[in-house]
């Protein structure tokens, strides 16, 4: 067994994530993640006061790992919006998220707003940032803002549906993505 001394809070919150994405809000459970994680359940007492703790920091974790430092890292670029879009549409099908459930873990954290009022706002607040920022990058590019917005909802729901038609057959979701991504901003060009 590893110790409660080596792991960390993050090591938690990876397998609460992989949990949610394999079994749905039901299975982030501290006794079934720390079988997982070969450690006691203690371990997940030295760092979390409970479950609700833990999914409480699942949350804000995602929103910053999922919206806030992708739009950083964009950003940070200093492309024109162009290939800022392109640079977004790369980082959100780069499998940044396989330690924490690859890529069910939206579709995963979708389902657990259903149900759950936190998990709920935060999806809220997470595509209302997420499309500002697209629909600002399309205007950027040139698009008049009424369509900007439009195309900003087409290139993130076609994502959002990528992300949930991965296990069927989607061979490859960043070539379908830059692909769409041409097509809206009318170069062509993935």
């Amino acid at each position: 067994m590893t110790s409660r001394s080596t792991l960390t809070a993050e090591d938690w919150i990876k397998a609460a994530f992989r949990a949610l994405s394999a079994g749905g809000p039901a299975a982030v459970k501290a006794e079934a993640i720390a079988r997982d994680l070969d450690v006691s359940k203690g371990s997940f007492y030295w760092h979390f006061k409970d479950v609700a703790a833990l999914k409480s920091e699942m949350l804000h974790h995602w929103i910053q790992r999922g919206t806030s430092e992708i739009i950083d890292a964009v950003e940070a670029t200093g492309a024109s919006p162009a290939e800022r879009l392109r640079s977004l549409v790369r980082e959100a099908t780069g499998g940044r998220g396989s330690d924490y459930g690859g890529e069910a873990v939206e579709a995963a954290i979708r389902e657990w707003a259903r149900y759950d009022a936190a998990a709920a706002a935060a999806l809220r607040s997470v595509d209302e940032r997420r499309l500002a920022y697209v629909a600002e990058l399309f205007a950027a590019h040139g698009v008049p803002v009424n369509r900007a917005g439009r195309d900003a909802r087409l290139l993130y729901a076609a994502l959002v549906g990528l992300g949930s038609l991965a296990g069927e057959g989607a061979v490859d979701p960043r070539g379908d993505m830059l692909d769409l991504l041409g097509r809206l901003l009318g170069d062509g060009k993935p």
